[in-house]
């Protein structure tokens, strides 16, 4: 309240100094323009004209823009209306593409993207939700788009357009794509990646051999995950794809397997393809050599189980070339049941007959039982021989799936 005072005390002082001023000192304004105007007026007078003037401009100015502001708001095509519309189409896509509705999620997108400075994403998401509905020609043409308003984003849109040809079962298309980006650009990782998948899905093995260095150099992925690709592609090149299938002869697989490297020749899961396909070629003999001088280096169980299925030249030999390694690995089922099979090569029935039963009693396994079961009823021992195979086919019956079985004939 006192500073109500205070402030009336105050304006009321003010306009009685400016009464004065203006009763003592009226002044006098005089502005002529020979035949043409001519103002003539007291100072004070002349001084509020002019504030009058200005307060009137500065109204005016605010109503101006109070209706420039009104207009952009009501008017649709507006700037500020684009804008709005431009952003909405950008959140209700991003959320359409990303819970699956993607018709929607292509129309806002394309909305977005023809808008975009920047249209690079909304036109890979728009391509994205018509890949989904099947209408590739649609989605190729938005990528098309993309390139053309951004073309330094030729390897993006290279691999999203790649991904999508996967997406869409056309492998093919996919491993053209990237093959000619992996020429463009082959350092990048991705490209390495995608290419690297895209080969083991269309089992492309020699070309996957040859990308095996540049994974390894780029860091593509984790050590042990090259090694097992490497052990796929190489085995898979073995047995099949580099050398026309069974067609090939011994000459054609060891010339494959010379042109790996040195450390590929010693993985055991390389050995061991390399081994089975010279079984197959009827080397038996030298399968059995490369077999042995693998686990001279190294013992490893599924290559001792494929000792046991090649025939070398001296099965005695073999015979004791294994029971050496019993000495390391007495409860090696796998070992047993190869020292049975090699001592039936060389037609020793006790001895086979021994490491047999002593695998079966290390563990139960389909291919011991039957073994064992062949060789009592050549002994005469038919009724353990026909338990064991009723055993292996239980054990077997057990790896089998539960499908369901006719009913029995009746008479």
């Amino acid at each position: 309240m006192k500073r109500l005072y205070v402030v009336l005390f105050v304006t009321i002082a003010l306009a009685l100094v400016i009464g004065l001023s203006i009763s003592l000192h009226p002044g006098y304004v005089l502005i002529d323009y020979p035949h043409v105007f001519r103002y003539e007026s007291g100072l004070w007078t002349t001084l509020a004209a002019l504030l009058i003037l200005v307060l009137i401009g500065v109204v005016l100015v605010s109503l101006l823009r109070m209706l420039a502001t009104s207009g952009g708001v009501v008017n649709p095509w507006s700037r500020r209306n684009r804008k709005r519309r431009l952003h909405s189409a950008i959140a209700r896509g991003q959320v359409d593409l990303a819970e699956g509705r993607w018709a929607s999620a292509q129309k806002h997108l394309t909305l977005a993207a023809e808008n975009e400075q920047y249209p690079l994403f909304y036109y890979l998401g728009a391509a994205r939700a018509a890949n989904e509905q099947g209408l590739y020609d649609q989605s190729d043409a938005l990528l098309e788009k993309a390139l053309a308003r951004q073309p330094k984003a030729e390897l993006a849109v290279a691999l999203n357009h790649a991904q999508l040809q996967v997406d869409r079962a056309d492998s093919e298309g996919a491993f053209s794509t990237l093959e000619v980006m992996h020429q463009r650009y082959p350092g990048n990782t991705q490209v390495l990646r995608q290419l690297a998948g895209v080969c083991v899905q269309r089992q492309e093995w020699p070309t996957l051999v040859r990308l095996l260095p540049d994974l390894r150099k780029h860091k593509v992925m984790r050590p042990e995950d090259i090694a097992a690709l490497e052990q796929q592609a190489v085995g898979s090149r073995l047995l099949s794809g580099g050398l026309e299938g069974e067609a090939a002869n011994e000459a054609e697989l060891d010339n494959a397997w010379q042109q790996l490297s040195s450390s590929q020749r010693q993985e055991p899961a390389l050995v061991l393809s390399y081994a089975e396909r010279l079984r197959r070629l009827g080397a038996s003999a030298k399968a059995e050599e490369v077999v042995r001088n693998a686990l001279k280096r190294g013992y490893d169980s599924h290559l001792v189980r494929q000792y046991g299925l090649v025939a070398g030249d001296a099965p005695a030999k073999s015979v004791a070339f294994a029971e050496s390694l019993l000495k390391a690995h007495p409860q090696d089922p796998s070992l047993l049941l190869t020292l049975g099979r090699l001592c039936l090569q060389d037609r020793l029935w006790g001895k086979a007959r021994d490491y047999l039963e002593a695998s079966l009693r290390c563990q139960r396994n389909p291919e011991t039982c039957a073994e064992l079961a062949r060789l009592l009823a050549q002994l005469g021992d038919t009724q353990r021989s026909n338990a064991l195979f009723q055993e292996g086919l239980g054990l077997l019956d057990e790896r089998l799936l539960a499908l369901p079985l006719p009913g029995p004939v009746r008479a």
